[in-house]
């Protein structure tokens, strides 16, 4: 058991490479992205768990070639028109939350992994499982399904959450204690998110209280988010 931070995520996330940290959690995954748009038919799929960071590297890689994005898992979105979608590049996100309720039903993600190889279409898909395992009412599409090509992230690992802090805290004009980087990264959960979220707070409150950023500070700001974990 181990005592991890459970915190309100308020601050909006960004999505610019520049702030996203690469480590041997994440860097096959980046180098897979940054070898579009030679990626096997023109379609990636891009695995991994909340909080990796695939989201941060697709949102990144649609702004950079222009791609259209899909939110497929969104049940209020209205139904996705493919015609215009021929020879672009598509990013569909949450491929493997998609429902009979939501924008993207089988049929339609079928067709966007036809496009995608034909007249400069490409398709990134993202989603917490690989492929393999996600649901396919469709013949068709399984077979499509399990002949995608994965870059997989590990959960974001000590590198890539102190790199966040450090630079969530630079951009608030803060140098912490030294000390204070290893105390967070033990007890935050592996997520950029939640890493960004404890920065935020800790720099109000250091604003606001006119205090130093350390420990003491973190223990006294945080501790009121404390919780079990495996």
């Amino acid at each position: 058991m181990s005592t991890q931070f459970k915190l309100p995520l308020a601050a909006p996330p960004t999505y610019a490479r520049e702030d996203f940290a690469v480590s041997p959690s994440n860097a096959a995954a980046v180098a897979r992205l940054d070898g579009w748009p030679d990626w096997a038919e023109g379609r990636l799929a891009l695995i991994g768990p909340s909080g990796c960071g695939k989201t941060h590297l697709a949102r990144d890689w649609a702004r950079a070639v222009g791609a259209v994005t899909v939110e497929a898992a969104d049940p209020l979105a209205p139904p996705v028109d493919l015609a215009p979608l021929r020879g672009r590049a598509v990013l569909v996100e949450d491929a493997d939350r998609r429902s009979d309720s939501s924008t993207l039903n089988d049929e339609a993600l079928f067709h966007i992994l036809n496009m995608a190889g034909v007249d400069g279409g490409t398709v990134l898909l993202t989603g917490r499982t690989p492929p393999l395992g996600w649901d396919a009412g469709v013949p068709d599409l399984r077979s499509r399904l399990n002949a995608l090509s994965a870059a997989l992230i590990d959960e974001p690992d000590d590198q890539v959450l102190a790199a966040v802090l450090k630079r969530a805290f630079a951009a608030a004009f803060w140098n912490p204690e030294p000390d204070l980087y290893p105390y967070l990264v033990a007890r935050l959960p592996r997520s950029a998110a939640e890493a960004q979220a404890a920065a935020a707070l800790l720099s109000e409150a250091a604003a606001d209280g006119h205090r130093e950023m350390n420990k003491a500070l973190a223990r006294e700001v945080l501790g009121a988010f404390e919780g079990e974990s495996e």
